[in-house]
């Protein structure tokens, strides 16, 4: 089958290659890809900024049907809509595995970066990692479901929105679109800011009923700020824009080193958290909110298009054009 993969290390070498399929194992369940979000974690994998172990098919926001099921597992799995957790493999030993925090595993192999991943026509995951979508939920919009559930990490494990708080969101990319909505979910007062060339990004946003402004706050002193756009000015933003006392929350990935003011962390007595990847009880809660439609995916999916459109697509997402692409390999 062809996927798109990274080939070789270093800046770029990513392109369509044929890629070998095969059958599930014990454990193990095939999906037949219904769609793949692009991440920006995929554009850091193509440039190098992200660990990954060529050649690998990338991809790891994936939504798909069981089409084949390894020994031991329920036939019932089989024709069931799903999506999958990003984990392959951890060693189930180690001190954070056995804590219930196995994002933090040094074995951890991911699909997409270290195991062939979604955008190609299938996929192989063990089947502890697969999850139920919704019937009415969107095959495309579903792809979101992963995100969404490292924003639930983030953000609900345990709790950094209280009821009433003032809470700053920089970045309108999807990341920072559904920690906006999360973060209304739990009570907050939601400001979503970006930069001029983010007004499209930022018309969504509105959409959703969030509030927004383009060029920065022109208001401070905000409880809780949750960076999500991955860059040295949001993170600077966020800085700047905390009460004393108040709460920082860093989701976007940088990719590289930044300079920003860490003095306002001691002077503000900020609360510094963060959180990488997903977890078990993140995924219970994101699938809970879903289900419970507090909070919208479909909005933020600007189009899908084939594998072809690769290219075009990670230049896009760069320069802030699209929120969320999906891979449909089927087309």
């Amino acid at each position: 089958m062809i996927g798109l993969a990274k080939l070789a290390s270093g800046p770029g070498n990513v392109g369509l290659a044929e890629r070998d399929e095969r059958e599930p194992g014990p454990g193990e369940v095939l999906l037949r890809v219904s769609g793949a979000g692009v991440c920006g974690t995929d554009l850091h994998i193509e440039a190098d900024e992200y660990p990954s172990e060529p050649p690998v098919t990338m991809g790891h926001e994936v939504s798909g049907v069981v089409a084949a099921v390894g020994e031991g597992v329920d036939s019932e799995w089989l024709g069931e809509r799903v999506v999958c957790e990003t984990y392959y493999s951890t060693c189930g030993a180690c001190e954070w595995c056995r804590d219930g925090r196995p994002n933090l595993c040094p074995e951890r192999r991911s699909i997409g970066s270290f195991v062939d991943g979604g955008f190609a026509a299938q996929v192989v995951m063990p089947v502890k990692g697969v999850h139920r979508i919704p019937d009415w939920l969107d095959e495309h919009a579903a792809v979101l479901a992963e995100p969404l559930a490292c924003v639930c990490h983030c953000l609900l494990d345990p709790s950094k929105v209280a009821p009433g708080d003032r809470v700053l969101v920089t970045g309108p990319g999807p990341i920072g679109l559904l920690a906006a909505q999360v973060a209304r979910a739990l009570g907050g007062d939601v400001l979503v800011v970006g930069l001029p060339s983010d007004e499209p990004r930022l018309a969504v946003a509105n959409e959703l009923g969030l509030a927004t402004e383009a060029g920065g706050p022109s208001q401070t002193d905000f409880d809780v700020v949750i960076e999500c756009s991955g860059s040295a000015g949001g993170a600077a933003t966020c800085l700047e824009s905390a009460r004393r006392g108040g709460s920082y929350v860093q989701i976007g990935v940088f990719g590289k080193p930044v300079t920003v003011p860490l003095d306002r962390v001691f002077q503000k007595e900020l609360v510094v958290t963060s959180g990488f990847a997903s977890t078990p009880q993140s995924w219970r809660r994101a699938l809970r909110l879903i289900g419970e439609r507090r909070v919208e995916l479909l909005p933020l999916v600007s189009e899908v298009v084939p594998l072809s459109d690769w290219e075009r697509v990670f230049a896009d997402l760069r320069a802030g054009r699209a929120i969320k692409v999906v891979f449909d390999p089927r087309t």
